[in-house]
């Protein structure tokens, strides 16, 4: 019986310590909307790495999930463009980083021509945009996101199975 009994104890504990872990390091999150497109679909769910971004500072390109800044219970996805003390500008449709050029993936839609904007990113602090540049609440209206709002990065579409897979690639140069 005393057997049995520890055996339970120890069986529970170490789902306990599972659980925990899990709850540091992974969180799930349902894509809502359009702003995302042609990456990540309404009503698909990511798996957020948590953990990342306690070791390296998040990087141009990253995927992120993150509390907007102006209403901290809702949960926004975005591609981080601008990194910490960049000088952002949209004209034309363009996007310009430190007065270069960014180069990207040729998949998103070109951000609208009255979209304009010039912003100095603040230290910790990113500069965001939704894939689908037409359809995306983001840094251009919401500023840039301060670090300490930032989950994580998104690294793994687990729904529905037909999206199954990683973080789609992406690819920018600055010209």
């Amino acid at each position: 019986m005393k057997t049995a009994l520890r055996q339970i104890i120890v069986t529970a504990f170490i789902l306990l310590i599972v659980f925990t872990g899990v709850q540091f390091t992974l969180q799930s999150f349902k894509v809502e909307g359009a702003s995302m497109e042609p990456s990540f679909f309404q009503d698909q769910y990511v798996l957020v790495d948590k953990l990342t971004y306690h070791f390296r500072s998040p990087q141009r390109g990253d995927v992120i999930v993150f509390h907007n800044p102006r209403s901290p219970s809702q949960l926004y996805i975005k591609r981080i463009i601008g990194l910490p003390e960049e000088q952002i500008e949209i004209r034309e449709g363009r996007i310009y980083i430190d007065g270069k050029e960014l180069e990207e993936t040729s998949d998103f839609p070109q951000i609208p021509y009255s979209d304009n904007c010039s912003v100095t990113v603040p230290p910790d602090h990113y500069f965001v945009l939704g894939d689908n540049r037409n359809h995306s609440s983001d840094s251009r209206s919401l500023g840039p996101i301060p670090a300490e709002n930032i989950i994580g990065k998104v690294w793994l579409c687990y729904w529905p199975p037909s999206e199954w897979g990683l973080s789609p690639e992406y690819s920018a140069a600055l010209e």
